[in-house]
């Protein structure tokens, strides 16, 4: 894809541009970087931000890295993806580059970057945000990316199937690297959570094999995904079972519930089999999804307790992120990043959109990507039910490969942080599985300290 297909709207970050001289301490320098054709123009602007930065109850507005805000335009589509890239606190010129993308579909990569392994978190208040000592760029930059279209600050045509979003991601993650060249040759890695797990093996698939015939080669070194949905046929299996026998929480269903749920899963996996046929209507597909879950969530939420968190009652279903949207929304913050858009940390729009790929499955991109050696981590909070530990490992179990029977063989282990266990995994021929002990269905908001040390011993280590 030509560099005259896109356009970068970038605002280059806090305290240093990422290119160029420095600019004085307290000023933001927010460079438009308009690509048409072969012709580029630079608008840049300083703003005095000494308010924002050293002011309010939560101090900077975030970290003191060199650091990226900006857009990527898509102009056959008309699509504007908001991405924030943060340099690495130890040694960006050396470390790795991960990409981190966020589920739904339609939740905001901001949710992760200001409430799980960013480099800060937004305070109570919402206006202001306080350091995050285990932020995932002490060892790595990272970039949050805000996609399909319509998440997030991102704007533009919708998809309506992980196809799109998959060719926007590889020309995204190339453009990024074409521009900022300085991390070409660095690891690239992409993590994800929930519907990251159709995002991330999928994009990371789709690199691997652009790769071939691309002039700009990702030096692609790793895949990781949390409390993820890759195999619905196979996890949706497991929903009874979680419901009534976790072995993390106490049954949260009785056992005639448990009968009813795990009598009804076979006609749940049948319409999910039509779904993924090739040619599939899409009708089949939100079938699929509207009975499985009628059939075997709504039986679980009924409870009163939260399909994120079997420990907790359900207050709303979903973790409050008012503080994070009061941040984002006000309008010093917004000039800062040189967006105009109101943020939600979830659009139900794109969720709607995308409906028709839910139950699809997307463990067929895997293989390829452990065939050529590239590890893959598979991690799951073990008090999540709506991407459980369960059908996580029973997925990774069954996935066909030429380290299967290998996979298979291996024995589970404790794995351990600092002499403590923080959970189980299993690993074999660079394929992990991890069950995470005490944790929902948001890993490193639950364990932070043991996310990271989970994360930096697979970028640095390629295993856990």
């Amino acid at each position: 894809m030509r560099a005259g297909w896109f356009l970068f709207a970038i605002g280059v970050g806090l305290l240093r541009q990422l290119e160029g001289q420095a600019v004085p301490k307290f000023e933001l320098s927010i460079v438009h970087d308009t690509v048409s054709g072969e012709r580029a123009q630079l608008q840049p602007f300083t703003q005095d931000v000494d308010e924002i930065l050293s002011g309010g109850r939560g101090g900077r507005l975030c970290d003191q890295v060199k650091q990226v805000a900006g857009y990527l335009r898509l102009l056959e589509q008309d699509k504007h993806y908001f991405f924030w890239f943060f340099e690495s606190r130890n040694d960006p010129v050396n470390d790795p580059v991960t990409l981190w993308m966020t589920g739904g579909p339609g939740c905001s990569s901001g949710i992760a970057l200001f409430a799980e392994n960013g480099p800060c978190h937004v305070n109570e208040h919402g206006d202001g945000t306080i350091n995050n000592q285990y932020s995932w760029n002490e060892r790595s930059n990272m970039i949050y990316i805000d996609q399909p279209g319509g998440t997030g600050f991102s704007y533009g045509k919708d998809d309506h199937f992980e196809k799109g979003v998959t060719a926007d991601m590889d020309i995204f993650v190339r453009e990024f690297m074409r521009k900022f060249a300085q991390f070409r040759e660095n690891q690239f890695f992409i993590f994800g959570e929930s519907y990251g797990g159709h995002y991330v093996p999928s994009t990371a698939h789709r690199i691997f094999e652009n790769n071939k015939a691309s002039d700009l080669k990702i030096n692609l070194a790793g895949v990781a995904v949390g409390n993820g949905l890759t195999d619905p046929y196979i996890q949706y299996s497991y929903y009874a079972r979680m419901a009534f026998n976790s072995t993390t929480v106490p049954a949260r269903v009785s056992k005639k519930t448990f009968k009813k749920m795990a009598k009804k899963t076979p006609s749940c996996l049948s319409e999910i089999e039509k779904c993924n046929h090739p040619n599939h209507p899409k009708k089949d597909c939100l079938k699929a999804l509207n009975q499985c879950n009628k059939d075997l969530v709504v039986p679980y939420t009924s409870t009163g307790y939260n399909v994120y968190d079997m420990r907790r009652k359900c207050k709303g279903c979903t973790n409050n992120f008012t503080n994070v949207e009061k941040f984002l929304n006000s309008k010093r913050v917004q000039n800062i990043l040189g967006v105009h858009k109101k943020w939600q940390s979830c659009n139900k729009g794109v969720y709607k959109d995308m409906s028709a790929d839910f139950t699809r499955s997307y463990a067929w991109t895997v293989p390829a990507l452990l065939e050529a050696g590239i590890p893959v981590l598979i991690y799951a909070g073990d008090c999540d039910y709506i991407c459980n530990w369960m059908g996580n490992k029973a997925w990774t179990l069954a996935l066909k490969w030429s380290g299967q029977d290998d996979f298979q063989a291996a024995q589970d282990t404790p794995w351990m942080v600092q002499d403590e266990q923080a959970g189980i995994m299993r690993s074999a021929n660079g394929f992990t599985f991890l069950q995470f002990f005490q944790a929902g269905h948001m890993v490193p908001k639950d364990q932070p300290e043991f996310s990271q040390a989970m994360f930096n011993s697979f970028i640095l280590n390629g295993d856990i």
